[in-house]
């Protein structure tokens, strides 16, 4: 006692340093120890960001953290502070609305999110305390209180199970909300509480809050007066996660041992890693060039500007004598001082607006992948969702491809296909099946085979009933009294069972042994219920379960019969059982699990075991021990389970099938006539995967397989290493070096002479070839990377979750930083949706992880097509148009001005005036692109699916290269040119009005600066391809405002301005036909060129293409007749 109270007042001892205490109903344990209230965080939620009170400073920082704003704010700044020829309004009004715009939108969002935690931490609950039932809120929930929940509510927080409604003291709950899994999941009771929660003393020892929902470790010391205290070990099985629903349960209590921030669904609803897209790399670059051409324009100016003045005269002409301040005035500083303000002069070259405007486009544009009725699947009554807006040009340029097999490429849907039982195979219908080279007829076990005697085939059917972790749904009253009075084990109510798994294939497997007469009727008690082909009901006392894992790869149950035997039933891979049985037993299976895995089957091998009463007796008490542990639970338990799991006896082998996903071989037959390097990433075994390569097409019956399994590699005489180098430096020689150039454009097809290649790679290889144990054999990777990029496709199978990741980061950082693509739709493809630049969930069967964490969800992976051909085509050439319009229309903006120093004397004389220079890239020329960038569709939708070739020619981020943001540039130069000196010419002319007069410095800027308006509204106009309503009304409306606010601005006197430079400045230029004549002359000459391109390009037409593409797929269909033949 003593130690205990001083290892919890010094920290406890090592073990214990990850670990909490938790008093079960804030009561003393024992009542002789001291008390020590422990501090936890309380039940509160908070997923939002800011607060009433921070909102402001914190948002306005994380905004000047962007390099544009920053910039923005000092050259408002200098604006303030020096004397600029312009006023600070022109660059801080639009800073203010792109700061506003956005701490709107970010402040909208986080409204929401206050409302969410709101509503669930204001939601009602009921607490247990001195033995009466009080209602609380739910943040008001502390660690330790007993906590009372209701069928169908959500638990307010983490929970151990500690009293149930029901009388085999257990709970079912659905964790959809978590995970996705809308099956009913089996809670437990910790054993051996009272049954009066008032009277329970006890304490509950587990680990520090962590996120992985699946895993849990702790212990409960139980006081009860005179006895010593006794311990009870805690797993997940009696954790009850904050966010799950309590089902086909009256009402359950339980003990609060993490609360709030500290939940697993907290924990797991923690942001991702920020993924930056190609083009904001791009756009940064750009700024760099601009930003230089900024500083280049200002350095001019301020040297040509001292040279000028150095002339005798100049500096200080007999009208505008300098100031005794101004001559006292240090030189340089004064150098300096101009510098800054040719600078702010010229700053609008760089498009603050432009930061905005993308933002807009894709916040806006995500809603068209929403609303795509294509994406709209009826069986689960759901269409796509997106998680982030910041990728949608990124679905443009992707390179590769990294698919999972299960649930994407297959449906996750399985069907009992045969069963082999000593060596003999057996089908639900009639069918021939070799066997030691006769052929036997396979029916029904109730037709018993010559070999297969009854007991081994009864052994068999009992294992699958047996070894599993499925739930009987709740039978109704008709169906019950059917089910019992049954003479026949295949009549129909049976057959429509309901089961609920965490996996398909263990319901299937319980399906195809009640098609053979044996059914699981449930477990009750502890009792595990089956009903054999003589109609007899059969009970088992359920003593363990080994939980499957994907390391072991198997799973195990340890029951005990009527007669006292305790056997062992394990099923799991081939691979993890056949080196755990007897070897003699392995060969006449080992045969039928080939023949079904090259079918494209999935396989599983079953085996027994009866285990003497010292064996038991000895696992029982590893396991009580193992699960005990606080640290380290798993590594002892798997240990445990390996013991227990050897020296079994092979019983037989099952196959289930699992179909293709509609459409997915036409999918991934696209992807690849785009150009992308497809890659299934698989934990399955080689040969079902290799089938479902061939199915979906991604190996050709003409394609040479490259393998690199743990079975080359023991072909050799020389060891693993030696054996890995020779075979990489083989086909590399194939695959690379003898391999002829790929001429850019050319689609894998029918025709082509070159031989294709795929490679094949198992996930123990794959360690050896990642993790070298030999230093010199670094450059394996570098083997193993230009291989698979020089295959037409890659399957890597028996591969762990953190090995997929590993491949997808490898290719990611390889030479060229291509754009990777991960789809899949279990938690195991977590890890590879997280690394790729863009991770894709598919709304399966296996849960919502992957949809929580990816960046796109979709329901099928038929839906893959059209989100990269035609919506990441569209978004791609959308966004690159709209970044380049922007720099262009924002050169042509300020070369004018620059180019008007050189005629006023380097005075910093703005050219054009206030209100232009701050409306320009806000209201004259931001809706037409913004509508642009969201509407166009220079290719339509149904062309960009027929032919994915066209995806190839935006890859590698074509439209936002060097030499087309030069062409844009040369482009502006030659039209801010044409503007300038065409004004200037006509200036040239001293009469312009019909009274004599000539016109100002203002009315020659406003002739400039309508031009220009007009100039590059109408060029986005021209490139234009797709017309709506919506492009008519901001174009025209846009310059039509732009008209009316001139005449507005300039026809009336405003009180709050000390210098009125437009006042009827714009009405008295219309009125001179010369600058009616001049304007529209210049617009058309600075359009002269895009005017010429549109008529005389030669239209691109995809009749040509398309037919082309009809021929290439009609051979691929005659070659696919030939085909590997395949069962799916």
């Amino acid at each position: 006692m003593l130690r205990r109270r001083l290892n919890r007042l010094c920290g406890g001892d090592e073990k214990r340093v990850d670990s909490r205490t938790i008093y079960v109903g804030h009561r003393q344990c024992p009542p002789t120890e001291a008390f020590i209230p422990p501090k936890f965080c309380d039940n509160r939620i908070v997923s939002s960001k800011y607060t009433v009170w921070n909102f402001l400073p914190k948002n306005l920082f994380e905004q000047f953290r962007r390099i544009a704003n920053f910039y923005f704010l000092i050259i408002f700044l200098v604006q303030v502070i020096v004397d600029t020829p312009t006023s600070p309004v022109t660059s801080g009004l639009p800073l203010f609305f792109v700061i506003t715009v956005t701490a709107i939108k970010q402040g909208y969002e986080d409204w929401l999110r206050h409302k969410a935690d709101k509503e669930v931490n204001k939601y009602p609950v009921m607490v247990l305390e001195n033995g009466r039932r009080v209602p609380k809120e739910s943040e008001k929930i502390k660690v330790g209180d007993v906590v009372e929940v209701k069928e169908d509510e959500t638990f307010p927080c983490d929970l151990i199970l500690l009293q149930s409604s029901r009388d085999d003291d257990t709970c079912f709950v659905t964790t959809a909300s978590l995970d996705g899994e809308s099956n009913h999941k089996t809670h437990y009771t910790v054993p051996d509480t009272d049954k009066d929660l008032e009277s329970l003393s006890a304490t509950i020892e587990c680990e520090q809050p962590q996120p992985d929902l699946y895993k849990f470790n702790g212990r409960m010391h139980i006081y009860k007066s005179d006895q010593e205290p006794f311990v009870r070990s805690l797993g997940p099985e009696n954790l009850l996660l904050k966010g799950a629903t309590l089902k086909n349960t009256e009402k359950i209590c339980g003990v609060a041992v993490y609360t709030g921030m500290e939940t697993k669904m907290a924990l797991n609803y923690q942001g991702k890693s920020q993924k930056r897209s190609a083009v904001e790399k791009s756009i940064n670059g750009f700024l760099l060039v601009y930003l230089c051409i900024l500083i280049s324009k200002a350095l001019v100016c301020t040297a040509l500007k001292y040279w000028w003045q150095s002339k005798e005269g100049q500096d200080e002409p007999w009208y505008n004598h300098k100031t005794q301040k101004e001559r006292d005035t240090n030189r340089f500083l004064k150098m300096f001082t101009d510098f800054l303000s040719f600078m702010v002069l010229f700053n609008f070259i760089i498009p603050v607006s432009m930061y905005v405007t993308v933002e807009m486009q894709k916040f806006l544009g995500s809603f068209f992948i929403t609303w795509d009725k294509d994406f709209f699947d009826p069986e689960i009554q759901e269409g796509a969702l997106v998680n982030t807006s910041d990728l949608n040009e990124e679905l443009g340029q992707v390179e590769y491809v990294f698919t999972d097999k299960t649930g994407t490429l297959t449906q996750n849907n399985m069907e009992f296909i045969s069963c082999c039982i000593d060596g003999f195979q057996y089908k639900n219908h009639d069918s021939c099946s070799e066997l030691d080279g006769f052929c036997v007829t396979d029916g029904p076990v109730s037709k018993l085979q010559q070999k297969a005697g009854r007991e081994k085939e009864e052994l068999f059917l009992r294992a699958l009933c047996l070894c599993h972790t499925v739930q009987v749904k709740e039978p109704g009253p008709d169906e019950q009294t059917e089910v019992d009075g049954l003479d026949h084990p295949l009549t129909q109510p049976q057959e429509q069972r309901g089961f609920i798994a965490s996996s398909p294939d263990e319901v299937a497997l319980v399906k195809g042994a009640m098609k053979y007469g044996f059914t699981f009727l449930g477990l009750e008690s502890r009792t595990m219920k089956i009903k054999n082909r003589q109609n007899d009901i059969e009970s088992y006392e359920l003593l363990h379960v080994l939980n499957f894992d994907p390391v072991r790869r198997r799973m195990s149950v340890i029951v005990r019969n009527k007669k006292g035997e305790t056997l062992l039933f394990c099923k799991g891979a081939d691979s993890s059982i056949f080196p755990r049985v007897k070897q003699e037993e392995v060969e006449c299976i080992r045969t039928h699990v080939e023949r079904n895995a090259t079918d494209g089957y999935r396989t599983l091998c079953v085996a027994y075991k009866q285990l003497s009463a010292e064996e038991f007796a000895e696992t029982e008490a590893q396991l009580q021990e193992a699960r005990l542990a606080l640290q380290d639970r798993d590594e002892k338990l798997t240990a445990v389970y390996n013991l227990v799991e050897t020296d079994m006896s092979l019983i037989g082998a099952t196959a289930v099938e699992d179909r293709l996903q509609e459409e997915a071989a036409e999918t991934m037959e696209a992807l690849q006539g785009a150009g992308m390097k497809v890659w299934v990433l698989t934990g399955d075994k080689m040969e079902t995967a290799k089938s479902t390569c061939y199915a979906c097409r991604l190996f050709q019956r003409g394609t040479e397989l490259l393998e690199l399994t743990v079975r080359t590699l023991e072909d050799g005489r020389c060891g693993r290493e030696e054996r890995l180098h020779e075979l990489l430096l083989d086909y590399h020689k194939k695959a690379v070096q003898d391999a002829p150039p790929v001429k850019p454009g050319v689609t894998r097809g029918w025709a082509t002479a070159n031989q294709e290649y795929g490679f094949i790679i198992d996930g123990a290889t794959l360690s050896l070839v990642l993790n070298p144990t030999d230093a010199s054999a670094s450059r394996y990777k570098n083997l193993f990377l230009q291989i698979c990029q020089n295959c037409c496709a890659v399957l890597c199978c028996r591969m762990a979750p953190l090995q997929k990741a590993q491949i997808v980061k490898m290719v990611k950082n390889s030479k060229g930083s291509p754009i990777t693509l991960s789809i899949g739709d279990g938690a195991n493809d977590v890890s590879m949706i997280l690394e790729a630049h863009v991770g894709i969930g598919i709304k399966g069967k296996e849960g919502r992880q992957a949809v929580r964490n990816s960046d796109y969800a979709i329901p099928k992976v038929k839906h893959l097509k059209k989100l990269l051909l035609a919506h990441g085509h569209l978004y791609y050439v959308r966004i690159a148009h709209l970044v380049q319009y922007f720099f262009y229309k924002n050169l042509c903006f300020i070369l004018p001005q620059f180019l008007y120093q050189f005629f006023c004397g380097y005075s910093q004389q703005p050219l054009y005036d206030a209100a232009y220079l701050t409306m320009y890239n806000i209201c004259f020329t931001s809706m037409p692109i913004l509508a642009f960038s969201l509407l166009e569709q220079h290719i339509c939708i149904e062309v960009l699916m027929d032919n994915a070739a066209l995806y190839r020619e935006i890859a590698k981020n074509a439209m936002l290269r060097w030499w087309p943001f030069l062409s844009w540039t040369i482009q502006g130069v030659f039209q801010g040119l044409m503007f300038f000196f065409g004004v200037r010419f006509l200036f040239s002319n001293p009469a312009l009005q019909d009274n004599g007069q000539v016109f100002g410095n203002w009315s020659y800027g406003t002739i400039v600066f309508t031009v220009l308006v007009f100039t590059v509204t109408l060029k986005l106009a021209l490139d234009t391809r797709h017309w709506t309503w919506i492009n008519h009304f901001v174009i025209w409306g846009s310059l039509a405002f732009y008209v009316f606010f001139s005449f507005f601005w300039g026809g009336i006197i405003w009180p709050f301005l000390k210098q009125q430079r437009l006042y009827f400045v714009f009405a008295n230029m219309l009125s001179s036909v010369s600058a009616w004549l001049v304007i529209i002359l210049l617009i058309l000459l600075s359009l002269l060129p895009d005017i010429l391109l549109l008529i005389f390009r030669k239209p691109k037409s995809h009749a040509r293409q398309l037919s082309e593409d009809s021929l290439f797929h009609a051979d691929r269909r005659l070659l696919r007749s030939h085909r590997y033949p395949t069962s799916t």
